[in-house]
């Protein structure tokens, strides 16, 4: 049976710096409320703008995952995520009031810890899954890079490490059901070898880096001179290199950095914004081949087809139904094109038209072929956009809702005399301002029709 979602039993604050920009942030992690995702909001700035965490919107992956939308940025999520998404929350809104999350300890402990202690709240939505039906390869062949997701039940990993390195030697890790995050993956700490520390520091990163938050891997002898210079870089007089580490007198496990690159694995594969059935076998992961395997992912699953979210019955009694549209919705025929909503929450609502031979349009198009018009069906979208909001207002017959933009119009599937169209609209920002901005789809049975992204306003009527 699908588990449902969850969000946490409590909001949970940190606060550190960021490791590449060295900035000091606050970052509040809050509950959320059912099909909300999980969501970064930057308060620091003007608006206070969002960004959902889907690899649609990975714009950077050099040193960490960087989420990007307008004006605002979040780097290095990767550790947050993976702590909220593999303990099992579906749903969080975090405020963060700088470009980059706080690094902490260079692991997800701190994050884990406190998921724990305020534990997860059950929400009544059932929770969306990838099913993984066959074998899918990413590979990058010139730097040793691959990743290869099998069918499975359920979801876990696997990671294999080699760098070439006798310090670190092959390292293996493994994610399965029911192993305990907090113990054996989120007290990994990120790593970087000593050779690279130069060019990052002259490229402007790891501004927040220190010894005491990342492990220092020291493939060669060191000179005096070396360690001098390495002391005036990271601003102390106590660096010195102890079996092959920068100051790290004792791994937390022999396998450290190849559980870390699980953690990292995990965290990156939660943009793919659903969880997934299926056993990943990775070598040499790193961000972008991480974020880059999920963005085609996402491409498979909408070329494949989406499947609707709310299960129609027409035996049980609509939330609306045509009379209570009518109230809210100013159109009359020949343009009214919802018929009943069925399912309406906090952030979605789905509702039904059923097709017939009858409508005035087919004696236009065509009359020897009828097929609905798609510009009808996306009117259908924003009528179902209208009832929802509407439906939060009193009086809704006081305000009437306009198309302020249409986006991303993809038609899959004819609409013709006897289907009964469920369409579907899924609210992607919060509702501010009069403003909605929400992603609808129609499906004919469990086919897509029609998708697109649309922007609405409510508007109170002029008297």
């Amino acid at each position: 049976m699908a588990q449902n979602q969850n969000t946490l039993g409590g909001e949970i604050t940190f606060a550190g710096k960021g490791l590449h920009t060295g900035a000091r942030v606050t970052m509040t992690v809050h509950p959320a409320p059912e099909n909300h995702g999980i969501v970064f909001r930057r308060t620091d700035i003007e608006g206070m703008p969002e960004i959902p965490a889907l690899c649609d919107y990975v714009t950077d992956t050099s040193r960490g995952t960087t989420i990007e939308r307008g004006e605002a940025r979040v780097s290095t999520i990767e550790h947050i995520m993976s702590a909220l998404w593999t303990m099992g929350v579906d749903n969080a809104l975090i405020d963060i009031d700088g470009p980059e999350t706080p690094i902490m300890d260079g692991s997800a402990r701190e994050y884990a810890s406190e998921i724990e202690r305020v534990g997860l709240a059950e929400q009544k939505a059932a929770r969306r899954y990838y099913e993984v039906t066959e074998k899918q390869v990413y590979t990058i062949p010139e730097k040793g890079v691959a990743i290869i997701l099998y069918p499975d039940d359920e979801f876990s990993v696997s990671v294999h490490v080699d760098y070439n390195s006798k310090v670190i030697g092959n390292q293996y890790a493994v994610w399965s059901p029911g192993d305990n995050y907090t113990e054996k993956i989120a007290p990994c700490r990120t790593f970087v070898f000593l050779h690279e520390l130069e060019a990052l520091f002259k490229m402007g990163l790891i501004k927040g880096g220190d010894v005491d938050n990342a492990i220092v891997v020291v493939e060669n002898p060191v000179t005096d001179e070396q360690l001098k210079h390495l002391s005036t870089l990271f601003g102390r007089d106590d660096i010195r290199v102890t079996g092959g580490y920068l100051n790290n007198l004792e791994l937390r496990a022999n396998n450290e950095l190849a559980r870390h690159k699980l953690l990292d694995l995990l965290g990156d594969f939660a943009l793919l914004g659903m969880r997934i059935k299926g056993r990943v076998w990775a070598t040499r992961p790193g961000h972008f081949a991480n974020t880059e395997f999920m963005k085609q992912t996402r491409l498979r699953i909408r070329r494949d087809g989406v499947k609707p979210t709310f299960k129609y019955d027409p035996r049980q009694q609509p939330i609306y139904d045509i009379n209570d549209i009518r109230t809210m919705l100013p159109h009359r025929f020949p343009c009214l094109l919802i018929d009943r909503v069925f399912h309406i929450d906090s952030t979605s609502v789905a509702a039904i038209k059923q097709v017939t031979i009858n409508e005035p349009f087919f004696q236009g198009h065509f009359p020897e072929e009828p097929i609905m018009p798609g510009v009808l069906i996306v009117e259908a979208m924003a009528q179902c956009c209208g009832a929802f909001i509407l439906g939060s207002v009193d009086n809704p017959a006081d305000y009437s809702t306009y198309f302020l933009r249409i986006d991303n119009v993809r038609f899959k599937h004819k609409v013709v005399p006897g289907d009964t169209l469920q369409i579907e609209v899924h609210l992607t920002e919060p509702f501010r301002r009069g403003i909605a901005t929400v992603e609808g789809k129609a499906f004919v049975g469990d086919t897509l029709a029609c998708e697109a992204t649309l922007m609405a306003q409510i508007s109170k009527k002029q008297k």
